[in-house]
């Protein structure tokens, strides 16, 4: 099978590299995930480039082909070479064989042949190289089987899964996160040994878990690959507070809806609506207070009042596990978690103005996002029911819009500062002025006066008068 003749690379410099592989007598090979990717139609700027003999020197030489118009970076630690060409990442690395030690993923390199580096990957899928060399340019070469299982949409390790998982524990990772990217199923016995090596994720840093985390989050479907993770028990090693959402309680004929799988059909919901990963984590996340606040009440049956609070307090201590960014998306993820029930109170009584603005006061550029979350919220599977609580929050977005529109809360400026507060009374820095700028802000929130200076300096100079302050009189 002649790739090239099916299939249209966009890249010019597969041909340069072609080329010099015959004039330098090296044999090159396309492998890994664009091979993987080139067969199935599907788009991959990474490009790994096999040399039979040494990656670096090959780049140099690709380099001087290019007359140095493109950057070479070099990792000598990893024996590799990288190219940005075109908006691509072309990788170059020498054929190698690979030994591992129990304590750590990082093997031993030794130099070696075509077939040795063929062999260490991950996956069947991930085998397939294509030649470069003029004699058989185009033509797969298939060691393993892997086209076969691209075609059934299958996943299983080329050798023993027991030694590939327990050598490289992060490929029990890598292995669910291409299932839910591809839609493709594990093998069995591949399943059953990941299972088996569960504990051997311990060795893997967080950084790297996280990242085959957030890869899962932006596949397609997500909950394939969290399914996966809660089968496998992987789960409850890395996110043990998802594993607490699972089961039914029952007391008295009265039950509740099981939060884990819950949990994941909003998150497959908002994935065809958002492609903002962190979005996509709060949808993860915005049920984990559940488990901690469920009560039963005889007349009222199962609540989970205040799981919003709790939840939220618990996202700083899960990113700091994962080690996920301790900034601006860890206040975002828990703002989001701490509001997701907001809109649906909202929906579910008679809207007042002051409701929303207090909504959009606490959500700022962040309120579109919150309603899509509320939205994909809706797991019904009465189609009635869906398309009113649809409508209902549609009601919401007009409200938001139109009272946006009119008091300008978003992005909430006090119409006057503390510096002017301090100006007008004749006054030094004290709480007194803070007392004042929360009153006025409650009263624009509260829809009492508008947002605008005039008004707000006439409320500023009653309450003023009310704790004793007097206009300054130069």
């Amino acid at each position: 099978m002649n790739v090239f003749a099916n299939k249209r690379l966009d890249l010019d410099i597969i041909n340069i590299i072609s080329d010099l592989s015959t004039e330098l007598q090296i044999k090159a090979f396309l492998v890994g995930g664009y091979v993987r990717d080139l067969i199935l139609d599907r788009k991959s700027k990474d490009v790994d480039i096999l040399i039979v003999g040494d990656g670096i020197s090959f780049a140099n030489e690709v380099k001087k082909k290019l007359h140095g118009k493109v950057d070479l970076q070099i990792f000598k630690n990893f024996g590799t070479a990288m190219i940005i060409y075109d908006g691509f990442e072309i990788e170059f690395v020498g054929s190698r064989k690979e030994s591992y030690q129990k304590t750590s993923r990082n093997p031993s390199i030794t130099v070696g042949t075509f077939e040795d580096d063929i062999s260490r990957r991950d996956f069947t899928i991930n085998s397939i190289a294509i030649s470069l060399n003029k004699k058989d340019k185009g033509e797969i070469i298939d060691l393993y089987g892997g086209v076969g299982d691209l075609k059934n949409g299958l996943i299983k390790t080329p050798k023993d899964p027991k030694i590939t998982f327990f050598d490289d524990p992060l490929r029990m990772m890598r292995a669910i996160r291409f299932a839910s990217q591809l839609n493709f199923k594990i093998k069995d016995s591949n399943i059953e040994i990941i299972k088996n090596e569960k504990q051997r994720i311990n060795i893997i840093s967080k950084e790297r878990i996280n990242e085959e985390l957030n890869k899962i989050l932006l596949s397609p479907k997500p909950s394939i690959g969290f399914i996966l993770l809660k089968n496998t028990g992987l789960l409850e090693i890395i996110l043990p507070e998802l594993i607490k959402l699972e089961g039914i309680d029952e007391v008295e004929g009265k039950s509740h809806k099981d939060n884990f799988y819950h949990t994941l059909q909003v998150l497959d919901n908002i994935c065809k609506n958002t492609d903002n990963l962190w979005l996509r984590w709060v949808a993860l996340l915005h049920d984990i207070g559940k488990p901690k606040t469920k009560r039963y009440n005889k007349k009222k049956g199962w609540s989970f009042h205040g799981h919003e609070y709790v939840g939220s307090k618990m996202i700083f201590k899960i990113f700091k596990r994962l080690k996920l960014p301790l900034n601006h998306k860890l206040n975002y993820v828990k703002k989001l978690v701490l509001l997701s029930s907001r809109p649906v109170i909202l929906s579910s009584d008679e809207i007042t103005d002051s409701a929303v603005r207090r909504l959009i006061f606490d959500a700022g550029d962040d309120i579109d996002d919150l309603m899509t979350l509320c939205e994909a919220d809706i797991t019904t599977k009465n189609s009635k029911l869906e398309k009113k609580y649809l409508n209902n929050f549609k009601v919401v977005r007009d409200k938001i819009k139109d009272v946006e529109e009119r008091d300008r809360v978003r992005n909430f400026q006090p119409p006057i500062s503390g510096e002017f507060i301090m100006n007008y009374f004749g006054i030094k820095p004290c709480k007194e002025i803070g007392l004042i700028k929360e009153k006025i802000k409650e009263a624009i929130l509260n829809g009492d006066i508008n947002n605008d200076s005039a008004q707000a300096t006439e409320l500023m100079s009653k309450i003023g008068n009310e704790i004793g302050l007097k206009k300054y009189e130069k």
